[in-house]
């Protein structure tokens, strides 16, 4: 049995694609996803978006970052192997960690950047190899797509929403 068939309208301006998402979903008709080749600021609010807990994810890898960090560093520079590096003592932590910061501060920015990527690459399933999700290959370069699940919006026809699409301004309808 073949998938059913999503329906796509594909937009040429941003704020043209703005403009038809708020009217389609005044409507009554809901929007399953938007593609676009870049940001556009505002369109989460449009689509009621809710926010990531993405931030908290950044917090735990830095927090990760800077624990393994101070561990690192007492245990290298003053447990294991302990050095005297321009007269400063090395047998506690504590009198060092001025001059331990900027090495605690990069190992925390690093881990949080690692792990911020390697997240990226898990929720949005963007490995190498992996085929891209896009409907149209020009809502990577200069256009946006909209689409729209004809079994989630059961009261229209397809004709309603292919007429929704058209009077919104989009340049090309097309299914998938």
């Amino acid at each position: 049995m073949a998938a059913p068939k999503k329906l796509y309208g594909l937009y040429n301006d941003d704020d043209i694609l703005m403009d038809a998402c708020g009217s389609i979903q005044n409507k009554g008709i809901q929007i399953k996803e938007v593609y676009t080749p870049f940001p556009v600021h505002g369109l989460d609010k449009v689509l009621g978006v809710k926010w990531t807990r993405l931030a908290i994810c950044s917090f735990m890898f830095g927090i990760t970052g800077l624990t393994l960090a101070v561990i690192g560093i007492w245990y290298f520079m003053v447990s294991d192997w302990p050095m005297n590096i321009g007269g400063k003592p090395s047998f506690s932590y504590y009198e060092n960690v001025t001059s331990f910061i900027p090495v605690t501060f990069e190992f925390t920015v690093l881990c949080a950047a690692h792990g911020m990527a390697i997240t990226y690459f898990f929720r949005n399933w963007t490995f190498p190899g992996v085929s891209a999700r896009n409907p149209h290959p020009k809502t990577t370069d200069d256009h946006f797509a909209v689409e729209l699940e004809p079994w989630n919006n059961a009261t229209f026809s397809k004709e309603d929403l292919e007429s929704a699409l058209k009077d919104t301004g989009a340049v090309e309808i097309f299914e998938k």
